[in-house]
């Protein structure tokens, strides 16, 4: 195999979307590389090409689309060249057929429920020369074993559930990972004991709503009880999770960060609106109020947690009043940290049935005043840390600045700081010197 290194046993992978795909691509990356294979960022170097999508935006599938369409080339100078597609957007009803007949030339076309028969679907068409298409319309049992090529040497994301059963009426996630399955508890705890003993410090754990862990399984257990006995493994160092949603969030998650040392002081907790009538149409299950109590009484608890958040704005039929709604509570909870996006019409949606779709210009431009907004909030949270010692896990030194280390906090906060590369993979204490509106200056102490 060694021999082939350089010739034909090369693949690319691209990946659009969340979490969840990151670690599905970690997946397929880890199949390719049990076979032989080795990994290039190079398309043109590469015999194998995947692409493994997301839906949940139109921009995401336009991406797609365009990245096909500048394959036609390599494909003719290479006729042995194998294109895979994969992921959520092939989970839409047509969208598998539609791909083949705008772009024929691709070979392998799979889905989320699929994607551990990825090797079998490859080696058919290497050895048969048959075009495969194969989509599970429902989602199988747990598979595990899956062999995972982590990107990272010190954190690793961990999923603990697939699916979700919540269906907001913006969302296609309901539709293209199906419905909320939990993995055995034993399962997790020997994966992370397994990435403990490589050396593995921190761990995500994943799911569409982690809130709602264990129902379903045989075992009596909820996410609380998972994390306490995840924080019980030794050599970890930290632990964090997402995404929890606001009607599910059980304060024993709550009372667990407070007790648990490996817990780190961070929620994830979308939002969505702020306008009750909003979320009323968006079928979230709690209002403003709800919301705000939640956040009051983990702040209450946890008096240094740091809290992200979702927000869309230019949903069917937000007025200016329920845009204003949003910006306030905004300016009320003062987020460390805020995904903001433009409400994307979805098939298959309730939302795009509905009547008073928002144009596009007012979309922008409540869009622009969102992030001004969050960014207010942000630094305002950063500047709390000024002068304050910080513990940072050392990834490496910084993207944007060669000459400095750059780690983060336990509340997910991106330090940068000078120190040479003996500290990379260490927990290390940092004073804060500055706060930026995106990262944190510091030295080591």
């Amino acid at each position: 195999m060694e021999s082939n290194q350089n010739t034909d046993l090369k693949y690319y992978i691209e990946t659009w979307g969340c979490q969840m795909n990151e670690e599905d691509s970690e997946k397929l990356s880890g199949m390719l590389k049990r076979i032989g294979y080795y990994r290039t960022e190079s398309k043109e170097e590469a015999s194998i090409i995947l692409f493994n999508t997301c839906c949940v935006r139109e921009n995401a599938e336009n991406k797609v689309f365009g990245n096909l369409g500048a394959l036609k080339k390599l494909k003719e100078k290479n006729k042995n060249l194998i294109i895979g597609i994969c992921g959520c957007m092939m989970q839409q009803k047509g969208m598998a057929d539609k791909i083949l007949k705008k772009f024929p030339y691709v070979n392998i076309i799979f889905g989320t429920h699929n994607s551990y028969k990825f090797p079998e679907y490859l080696n058919r068409v290497r050895s048969e020369g048959v075009q495969i298409k194969e989509i599970f319309d429902k989602e199988t049992e747990i598979i595990e074993g899956i062999p995972v090529d982590r990107e990272s040497s010190l954190k690793a994301f961990v999923t603990i559930m697939y699916g979700c059963n919540n269906f907001c009426t913006y969302c296609v996630v309901p539709y293209v990972r199906g419905r909320e399955r939990s993995r055995k508890s034993e399962d997790i705890i020997n994966e992370i004991k397994e990435l403990v003993s490589k050396g593995y410090k921190e761990i995500t754990l994943l799911g569409q709503n982690v809130n709602s862990y264990g129902k379903g399984l045989e075992e009596n257990i909820k996410f609380s009880d998972l994390l306490r006995m995840i924080n019980e493994i030794k050599g970890l160092e930290r632990v964090r999770f997402m995404t929890s949603h606001p009607k599910d969030l059980d304060f024993d998650v709550v009372e667990a960060i407070k007790d648990c040392d490996k817990l780190c002081e961070q929620i994830h907790l979308p939002v969505q609106s702020g306008s009750n009538k909003v979320l009323k149409e968006m079928n979230r299950h709690y209002d403003r109020e709800q919301y705000l109590d939640i956040i009051k009484k983990i702040k209450s608890e946890i008096p240094d947690v740091a809290i992200s958040t979702d927000i869309i704005v230019g949903f069917p039929g937000e007025t200016d009043e329920d845009f204003n709604e949003t910006l306030s509570l905004v300016k009320e909870v003062g987020y460390d940290s805020a995904f903001t996006f433009i409400y994307s019409r979805r098939n298959h949606t309730p939302a795009d049935k509905m009547e008073n779709q928002i144009p596009d210009d007012v979309k922008h431009e409540r869009f622009n005043k969102l992030v001004e907004a969050v960014n207010v909030g942000v630094i305002n949270a950063n500047k709390k840390y000024e002068n304050k010692v910080v513990e940072v896990l050392v990834e490496g030194f910084s993207k944007n600045d060669s000459t400095k280390l750059s780690g983060r906090t336990r509340t997910g906060k991106l330090v940068n700081f000078i120190g040479d590369e003996s500290f990379v993979g260490k927990l290390v204490n940092v004073k804060v010197l500055r706060a930026q509106p995106f990262s944190l200056i510091g030295e080591i102490i």
